[in-house]
C-alpha cells in the first residue's frame, strides 16, 4: 500500500513546503496526499500533485486531518510549523502532534525531519516494489 501522508505548512514555511515536495515530487505522486487548504493548493497548482484538500489550519484543516489520523487512515504527517510566528489556532497544533505521538505516527515539524522521513517512507516503497511477486495459488 502506498503511503498516507498529510502536508500542512504555517504562511511563513509554504515556500519551503513548496521546495521540499518539489524534491519527492516522484516519489509524492505514488501516495495518497491530503493537505490544509492554502498548502494545498499550492501543492497542486505549483508542482501538479494530487492532494485532496482540507480547510485551512485555522477553520478546522488541521483538525479534519486529526480526525484522519485517528481513524489509521494517514501513514505520516509533514508539518512545517514557524516556531516564531503565533498562530491563533495552536490548541488545533497541539491536539494534532499529540494524536500524532499517541498513535504513533510519524511527524516531521521542520525541513530536516521531513527529509529523513520521506526518504525512509521511499526507500521502503522503492524496496517493496522490487520484491517479486509470489506465484498465484491454484
Amino acid at each position: 500500500m502506498n503511503p498516507r501522508i498529510a502536508l500542512i505548512a504555517h504562511d511563513r514555511k509554504k515556500d519551503d513546503m513548496i521546495a521540499l515536495a518539489g524534491e519527492y515530487a516522484d516519489f509524492l505522486r505514488r501516495c495518497t496526499l491530503t493537505a490544509t487548504g492554502t498548502t494545498g493548493g499550492r501543492l497542486i497548482t505549483e508542482l501538479g500533485l494530487p492532494v485532496e484538500r482540507k480547510h485551512s489550519g485555522p477553520f478546522g484543516g488541521d483538525l479534519q486531518i486529526g480526525a484522519q489520523l485517528v481513524e489509521g487512515q494517514i501513514d505520516a504527517i509533514i508539518f512545517l510549523r514557524d516556531p516564531m510566528t503565533p498562530q491563533p489556532h495552536e490548541p488545533d497544533i497541539n491536539a494534532l502532534v499529540r494524536a500524532c505521538d499517541v498513535h504513533n505516527v510519524a511527524c516531521a515539524t521542520n525541513v530536516a525531519t521531513a527529509h529523513l522521513v520521506l526518504s525512509q517512507l521511499q526507500q521502503a516503497m522503492d524496496a517493496a516494489q522490487s520484491l517479486p511477486n509470489p506465484a498465484p495459488t491454484i
